[in-house]
């Protein structure tokens, strides 16, 4: 009787040690996306954060290329094609063997995440005027750039990030004129505060208001 006691107990101690690998304690196990146009500098905030949290950093466009997570390269764009699908399983086995709080980084994070794990995403914002000179500081084309712009004016990864996770979710940050590090001191106070943000920035009236909207979007 005491074995079959005794059996009965590891089984127990077994099942408990195995819910709590599979589980995540949303107090300690945060996962946070921080996405946004292409230079705005996600991957710059994201390892500083991460430095100042603890936190693990999940470079999306890195694990595409470093495990051929992709369906062939776009010749036109200059970039890989992802396989979302696959980048999604990938991230899902890398989240079950973390723990702590993980960041997930890259202007399509929101579309590889169950939206049901995250705990909050960054959105980053950056003038486009800005945004322009740093995108041509990369050596980008202009279609590549022309694109870019119009996905920030027209707030694209907001869009995605509130439709996909929900606005109560979502804290929008304007890094314009901003090093890295300011970046992320504003972040550490807006997620002491606990509450969502968005609509900080209008591109759109601003550039209209200016009468350069159609440089920008002259050929959209």
């Amino acid at each position: 009787m005491r074995n079959e006691q005794l059996i009965d107990l590891k089984g127990i101690k077994a099942g408990v040690a195995e819910a709590r690998r599979g589980s995540r304690n949303p107090e300690e196990d945060r996962i946070i996306i921080i996405t946004g146009t292409p230079g705005v500098g996600k991957s710059s905030v994201s390892s500083l954060l991460a430095s100042k949290i603890g936190a693990h950093v999940i470079s999306v466009g890195k694990l595409v290329e470093e495990e051929d997570l992709h369906l062939g390269w776009d010749d036109e764009r200059k970039t890989y094609i992802a396989d979302l699908d696959a980048v999604s399983k990938r991230i899902s086995q890398i989240m079950r063997g973390r723990r702590g709080t993980i960041i997930i980084e890259g202007h399509y994070a929101v579309h590889v995440v169950p939206p049901e794990k995250v705990s909050l995403v960054l959105v980053l914002r950056r003038d486009p005027r800005e945004l322009k000179r740093i995108l041509e500081n990369r050596l980008y084309d202009e279609r590549k750039i022309r694109e870019n712009l119009a996905a920030e004016i027209l707030d694209v990864c907001l869009y995605d990030a509130v439709s996909i996770c929900g606005v109560e979710k979502v804290l929008e940050v304007d890094v314009t004129g901003k090093s890295p590090a300011e970046a992320v001191e504003e972040i550490l106070m807006l997620m002491k505060r606990k509450r969502s943000r968005v609509g900080i920035v209008d591109w759109l009236g601003m550039l209209e208001s200016e009468g350069e909207l159609d440089d920008y979007l002259g050929d959209f």
